[in-house]
This record gives C-alpha cells, sequence and structure tokens, in this order.
C-alpha cells in the first residue's frame, strides 16, 4: 500500500453488554459500514479497496 485514504466515517450502532447486538458477529458489522460507506460515495470503485482498517473508540473512559 502505497497511498492512505480517509473517505468517510461512518459509526455503528451503540450497544450492551449481552444486548440486542450480541448475536451479531463483528465482520456482519463491519460489512453493513462498509456497504454504507459505498453507498454514501457512489463514485468510489470497490474494487479499487485493498485494505479496510476498523476501529473503535470510547470516549467516556475504558470502563464506563
Amino acid at each position: 500500500m502505497t497511498n492512505a485514504y480517509l473517505v468517510d466515517a461512518i459509526r455503528t450502532p451503540i450497544g450492551n453488554f449481552a444486548g440486542t447486538l450480541a448475536p451479531v458477529r463483528t465482520d456482519d458489522l463491519a460489512a453493513l459500514v462498509i456497504r454504507a460507506l459505498m453507498d454514501r460515495h457512489p463514485e468510489l470503485d470497490p474494487a479499487a479497496v485493498e485494505d479496510v482498517i476498523l476501529g473503535c473508540a470510547n470516549q467516556a473512559g475504558e470502563d464506563n
């Protein structure tokens, strides 16, 4: 990878421990985010995407 581009930011729903999102696999949740990103930016060629880096942030502290 010679160049990296930040195209957009999309967040997933916030869930509770053992809540309604517990049975949702993380890769399925990531696929929803990527699909939403591609829907927002139809000018992007999905075949041009080589890598996707996902992360998480907890603004309220580690043990909120």
